[in-house]
């Protein structure tokens, strides 16, 4: 699975501004993107720490460090899940790789060994999770419940949804081991230490009780067909109903009735699976992700854990030899093109997409993608050489820009606005201010009303009048595309009540106040919505 992994290596925008975020860590300016804006980009916690600390200690380019701290995860969620499995067998004898040759033959799988994103220390995380459930299964030993605590409790900081699996194997670790009262007490002190100590953090330091992206995305808003369209998306491609079909098939019948069953046993070999459900669930109604099987491989992994070896026994051996057989051509044939069949809705193979942007077999540092928005980047050189503080408007994708005087009272050499915020992070200093068309590391930004749902993560794009009200002097001229009414009057609304909140939340100073005004206020912040159109959000927020 490593070798796979590391043949497929790679990274791709998304990555970027998880380095973008550790350089500002290591340069003293805190887990932001913008220096004095505090805003929460990076979804995995625990992922931007370990590249962060993995960076200082090896001065190498942070974007390598994450592409390549994704294989050794991979090969620990590998060795977990194999030894978790095995412990449901202990007789001894020979044991099958039945569900282990699932992600060893799809391609996807492979694909986010690396790719500089949290996925493969989501699976480690899950692996040790339920090889730990298990151990716990097996032997009475109150350190190890606690250790299982722990790291079951990690969940949320390993990436927020996979909160959902904390919960399911925490109940099932209960389960098991069926302590009392005292030992309930300290294992939910020490599943939920740090995941509540964070949420306190998150909540006075960036005044939200997620990170921007849920709230950019609208994590809680049901989109049922986008997300049916995205399972079918990954299902599709690699024939894995022929995989599903026999792992329920072979579970089917490995089931004696009548045989004495263990209970806890029981428990322990459905935590999984009821988890990995909990997961697709959850990201189908939630409408998916742009980011081909991204989001569903960790529930697929977590369903194939109980049998990822099995006992070598004729049925056994049968179904491992007809897995074998759809295995084969599809590791070496069946690939998720480019672009998803499904036209109503937009879903990228990711890999394939940046080696085509990079021209790069493997963009494994950042390097190979600063090349990649050249005429943004020829516009940003341009305001550096000038000697003005300006802010570089990205208003039409791709194709017009526009240089504006940058205001007076805020900091930063230069604002950089652009659609591809994890390139413009790269091009950009660490002490320019980047401003996030897309929402996901802007102070308002993820605030508008979604208008768009063919594409996931991409409901939102914030009027560029916005950007001109929020950073420019007053009286700053605009091209006509932006619309001088329309910046007028977002200077006004930025001066309202929410908004004003909003702003200030993410660039006062953090003092002790500010952090309770932050941490007491976060619920009611998360919920602020307004239009786009700058004119009618005004109308909403000034009244």
């Amino acid at each position: 699975m490593v070798v796979l992994a590391w043949l497929h290596r790679w990274s791709g925008d998304d990555s970027l501004i998880y380095t973008r975020a550790v350089r500002q860590i290591l340069a003293g300016n805190g887990p932001v993107l913008t220096a004095g804006e505090r805003v929460e980009t990076s979804t995995g916690t625990l992922w931007q720490w370990l590249v962060a600390g993995l960076t200082l200690l090896s001065g190498a380019d942070p974007l390598t460090v994450a592409v390549y701290l994704g294989l050794p995860c991979t090969a620990a969620a590998m060795v977990f899940a194999l030894r978790g499995a095995a412990r449901l067998h202990p007789g001894g004898g020979w044991l099958l790789p039945f569900g282990a040759m699932v992600p060893l033959c799809v391609e996807a799988f492979w694909d986010y060994g690396t790719s500089g994103l949290e996925t493969s220390l989501v699976f480690a995380w899950i692996a040790a999770s339920w090889w730990l459930l298990v151990t716990c299964a097996r032997m009475q030993s109150a350190r190890r419940h606690l250790t299982a605590c722990v790291v079951i409790g990690l969940g949320p900081l390993v990436r927020p949804d996979m909160a959902l699996v904390s919960a399911v194997l925490g109940a099932a670790l209960w389960w098991v081991i069926r302590p009392g009262a005292r030992a309930v007490a300290s294992g939910a002190a020490a599943g939920l230490a740090l995941p509540v100590a964070f949420e306190v953090f998150r909540a006075g330091y960036y005044g939200l009780l997620v990170p921007m992206p849920a709230v950019a995305k609208e994590a809680g808003q049901p989109m049922w067909e986008r997300g049916w369209a995205y399972l079918l998306d990954f299902v599709g491609p690699y024939w894995l109903w022929v995989p599903l079909f026999l792992v329920i098939v072979t579970a089917v019948t490995l089931w004696r009735p009548g045989r004495p069953v263990d209970q806890g046993m029981v428990v322990v070999v459905a935590a999984p699976v009821v988890a990995g459900l909990a997961s697709w669930t959850y990201v189908v109604r939630v409408g998916g992700d742009f980011m081909h099987a991204r989001m569903l491989l960790p529930g697929l992994f977590l369903m194939l854990l109980p049998v990822f070896v099995l006992p070598a026994r004729r049925t056994t051996t049968v179904a491992t030899l007809a897995l074998l057989c759809w295995g084969v051509p599809c590791a070496a044939t069946l690939q998720a093109p480019v672009r998803g069949a499904n036209t109503d809705y937009i879903v990228y193979n990711q890999r394939l997409s940046y080696m085509h942007h990079t021209g790069q077999a493997h963009p494994v540092d950042q390097a190979a993608h600063a090349g990649r928005i050249r005429v943004l980047t020829r516009h940003l050189r341009a305001a550096q050489a000038s000697g003005q503080r300006s802010l570089v408007l990205e208003y039409v994708y791709g194709k017009k820009y526009a240089t504006l005087p940058l205001r007076k009272d805020l900091p930063g050499s230069v604002a950089l606005s652009a659609v591809s915020l994890g390139h413009a992070g790269v091009v950009a200093p660490l002490d320019g201010r980047l401003v996030d068309i897309m929402g996901i590391g802007h102070p308002f930004g993820g605030h508008i009303r979604p208008y768009w749902f063919g594409k996931a993560g991409h409901e939102k794009a914030l009027d560029p009048a916005w950007a001109v009200a929020d950073l420019t002097p007053p009286g700053t001229a605009v091209p006509p595309a932006i619309g001088a009414q329309k910046v007028t009057a977002a200077r006004h609304a930025l001066t309202c009540p929410a908004m004003a909140d909003l702003v200030a939340s993410t660039r006062a100073p953090l003092t002790a106040a500010r952090f309770w005004h932050n941490l007491t206020g976060a619920w009611a912040r998360g919920s602020v919505r307004f239009d786009n159109d700058p004119r009618r959000a005004e109308r909403e927020l000034c009244v």
